[in-house]
């Protein structure tokens, strides 16, 4: 049965996994870790490129821990980095997409790590090595690119990974074709996506960076005219100004915390900590039903997923507003390393064919 490795670097860890697929029960790792970095350690490197060689060690001995060497793998599996937006699917990892990484992406993130780690490991058995739904597939129809003006158009960022991996399994369970179903998926974590998937494909989402509710550390959208007249207050450089929307908003800016549960705790003492709750609870479900209006009203399902699903008294908050759109199912947390080794174990066995990633010039 094939055997695969899985990487997802992330700031301050790098999560890995051992899966071997087995003809009987559900996909289940064979051996996984997250392996901590020291932050002092860390700081000894000027960029996170810079970090290769030392995750991938780190990665190695995790891998000789386990009882296996790199060349009994059938393949590697590795988080998508911050790509040029693109069709979500399996894509192989080549040299191209190496080069985009080390050299062109925009956004020096941990993820990028990924694929240039497993890539090296491809080169060095001869395997190869694939990434599944980064956070730059980009699905959109074309109204949902409009902003309102020329100059600005609408980008895709989602939580791809595990949105379209939740939406498998309700598709699963409601016995319909993943490529048929019409559902709204909130991914509700520190950034929230709401996305509106049609066909397998998130037609509209909002950027959890720059629109949509606020979450726990994300003032989410804000009022144009105010944040002109904050940006040229001279109280921020622009970098201060993004940190406060993106690092600093949502409940960190409102309660101090970014703890849903300290938050709900807060709330039995402190109505305005309930009504900062019920805020963003009433912002997740108005987004949820603007959803619900791109897929005209037509859907399967309203999927409630990541981490802050898993939080019972939060999930009845949402459900109380929209559950008369449609059957609501909640997926709580995330698993992305066996959503990862699901995309690779579904090229090795043929039932998708994976994408050939080219820089558009």
């Amino acid at each position: 049965m094939p055997l695969i490795l899985v990487i997802n670097p992330g700031s301050t860890s790098t999560k890995v996994g051992v899966f071997k697929l087995t003809s009987v029960g559900p996909l289940e790792p064979v051996s996984k870790k997250t392996i901590s970095h020291d932050a002092d350690s860390l700081r000894k490197y000027p960029r996170l490129l810079d970090q290769i060689q030392m995750r991938t060690e780190d990665i190695e001995r995790f891998v000789e821990e386990s009882g296996f060497s790199l060349d009994q793998f059938d393949a590697y599996a590795a988080r998508g980095g911050i790509l040029p937006p693109m069709t979500g699917g399996t894509y192989e990892v080549n040299a191209e997409m190496v080069h985009y990484l080390k050299e062109l992406s925009p956004v020096d993130h941990a993820s990028n790590l990924a694929a240039v780690i497993a890539y090296g490991f491809a080169e060095k058995t001869g395997k190869k090595a694939y990434i599944t739904d980064p956070v730059s597939t980009d699905e959109f129809e074309a109204p949902a690119r409009y902003s309102g003006i020329p100059e600005i158009e609408r980008k895709s960022f989602i939580h791809a990974l595990n949105m379209k991996a939740v939406s498998r399994i309700v598709s699963k369970e409601i016995g319909k074709p993943y490529d048929q179903c019409r559902f709204v998926v909130a991914h509700l974590g520190g950034g929230i996506s709401v996305g509106a998937l049609k066909n397998g494909r998130f037609i509209d989402v909002n950027n959890a960076n720059d629109e949509g509710p606020f979450s726990p550390e994300r003032t989410g959208e804000l009022p144009v005219g105010d944040v002109v007249k904050q940006a040229y207050s001279g109280d921020y450089t622009a970098k201060s100004l993004k940190n406060a929307y993106t690092k600093r908003g949502g409940l960190v800016a409102y309660l101090n915390t970014n703890d849903l549960r300290a938050a709900f705790e807060m709330a039995k003492r402190d109505s305005q900590a309930a009504e900062v709750i019920e805020a963003m609870v009433f912002q997740i479900a108005k987004e949820i039903g603007g959803m619900c209006a791109v897929l005209q009203g037509k859907i399967d399902a309203i999927i409630l997923t990541g981490g802050m699903a898993h939080l019972i008294p939060f999930v009845e908050k949402i459900k109380e507003y929209v559950y008369n759109f449609g059957l609501v199912t909640v997926v709580p947390g995330e698993d992305e390393l066996k959503a990862l080794a699901e995309g690779t174990f579904a090229v090795l066995g043929g039932t998708e064919t994976a994408g050939h990633f080219a820089i558009t010039r």
